[in-house]
């Protein structure tokens, strides 16, 4: 029997043992996708205790919680940190085969030193001995993002931002190791159908100086932050869509479609996706224009409970996966800007795991050479960054793409603790790598392995999103 988490925790073979100790875990972290705030890097936090760190804002382990029938008072409520934390420890000790046990004791064992087990009464040995390492200079957030090895971070951020923190840490000589970097999400200007639209509209037009009161106009308005964004380093893109939609429209109906909404009427659901099919071919090509990467995530059903909703707002647990097949859409989507030769390097992630094969097929329609995976499918997300999620879309791009040009691992998280995902995700690579080679199935060549591993890890990454004009190394 293998002790828990040793130092070859998920490697089973010498193959992927070699792997993942030679290479995958000497490899630097790009961490392209985030939702961490650049303020609590400019002001590099210190954090008083380690339900600060863990379950601030961290809705997976809100979500299970919740599973283990723990009052809402514990979890986002005005319960103490030491309550919370022992709610959590107690949650987590049922959570077998659950992702989380092991980003947690990952976590603790590289961040803490502790190589023991978090339970409900262990919890107590565990909140001293975090609480005590919190307070030496090194837990600091910029302390711990140099403990993790990672070069750059992408955050995620709003049009009308001012990204006033990243011009701070941009203009910190103690913090030009690191480098941190905006990141485009403008589904608040997309989502014409939400109430509070037109009160953004208004928010844009005074960042922008543009009034926004036509599509031409909300157009010229989002070209303009758009060249602010890049100004501060900006060459990521991201959305957050129900589906990948393709609505064909004319340049006419998006004005009228506009302006309906601008006079407060309701717009109908084929009006919908339109405005939002013209939006997204607009900023693509602007993408392109710009050599930003345009990266896809949708397959969600957001904010299920309603209830919920009222009291603790989104991003709170309560999403839910989609299962609509918006196949046809997503590739007629990526053809009309292909028609154009408009088409921006694009990464598609899913939500739902039963749509790696489709969109495995649908990439391979337009990659060209003018970037090496041009089109890209994004790590396993969300729901499927666990073991079987990883290993399943991996196996899947790998069967029907070249795995080999994979950009690999990214957080996707709020917490400055979760660069372990990065470690957890190489290792399962480098089992299921070793697999194939110790089958027989891929040949143990040195040089190739290497360069994959490490490509995979984060070669790849700085490639494709021409990162290397940002690293010093």
């Amino acid at each position: 029997m293998k002790q828990f988490m040793d130092k070859d925790f998920l490697l089973s073979s010498p193959t992927a043992v070699h792997l993942f100790h030679d290479y995958a875990d000497k490899m630097p972290i790009v961490d392209y996708h985030c939702h961490i705030n650049p303020r609590e890097i400019a002001e590099d936090r210190k954090f008083e205790n380690i339900t600060q760190v863990w379950l601030g804002g961290d809705h997976y382990k809100w979500r299970q919680m919740r599973t283990n029938g723990v009052d809402e008072k514990y979890i986002t409520g005005d319960a103490s940190d030491r309550e919370k934390f022992q709610k959590w420890a107690e949650t987590l000790e049922l959570a077998i085969g659950n992702p989380l046990y092991h980003w947690s004791h990952l976590e603790l064992q590289r961040y803490f030193g502790y190589t023991g087990v978090l339970n409900g009464d262990t919890a107590e040995e565990v909140w001293n001995l975090c609480n005590a390492k919190l307070q030496e200079s090194s837990m600091t957030v910029r302390g711990l993002i140099r403990q993790s090895n990672v070069k750059l971070i992408c955050t995620t951020d709003d049009p009308i931002d001012t990204l006033e923190w990243h011009k701070v840490i941009a203009d910190d000589l103690t913090c030009n190791d690191i480098k941190v970097l905006p990141a485009w999400r403008p589904d608040k200007a997309m989502n014409i159908e939400k109430p509070e639209y037109l009160d953004y509209l208004g928010q844009l037009s005074d960042r922008s100086n543009i009034k926004v009161d036509s599509w031409s106009t909300l157009k010229d308005a989002l070209k303009d932050r758009m060249a602010f964004f890049a100004s501060m380093g900006c060459c990521v893109s991201d959305h957050a869509l129900e589906y990948v939609m393709y609505k064909p429209h004319t340049e006419e109906e998006i004005e009228a479609i506009f302006a309906k909404r601008l006079s407060g009427a309701t717009l109908t659901e084929l009006e919908r996706d339109k405005f939002k099919t013209a939006f997204m071919i607009f900023v693509a090509k602007e993408y392109n224009k710009l050599n930003w990467v345009m990266q896809l995530h949708y397959g969600t059903i957001r904010d299920n409970n309603k209830l919920r909703y009222s009291q603790l707002g989104p991003d709170t647990g309560y999403d839910c996966i989609n299962s609509y097949d918006c196949s046809a859409e997503m590739a007629a989507f990526l053809n009309a800007l292909s028609a154009t030769e408009e088409l921006p390097k694009t990464i598609i992630y899913s939500l739902n795991p039963g749509m790696n094969a489709i969109i495995g097929t649908v990439i391979g329609c337009f990659q060209d050479s003018t970037a090496i995976g041009k089109i890209q499918q994004g790590s396993a997300w969300w729901f499927n960054d666990n073991k079987v999620g990883m290993i399943n879309q991996m196996t899947s791009l790998a069967n029907l793409s070249l795995l080999g040009n994979f950009v690999g691992m990214l957080t996707d998280s709020r917490s400055f603790l979760s660069y372990t995902r990065h470690e957890y995700f190489r290792r399962i690579m480098c089992e299921l790598i070793g697999e194939w080679v110790e089958n027989g199935e891929y040949p143990n060549d040195e040089k190739s392995l290497k360069k994959i591993v490490e490509g995979i890890s984060y070669n790849n990454a700085v490639r494709y999103f021409g990162f290397d004009k940002f690293l010093n190394n």
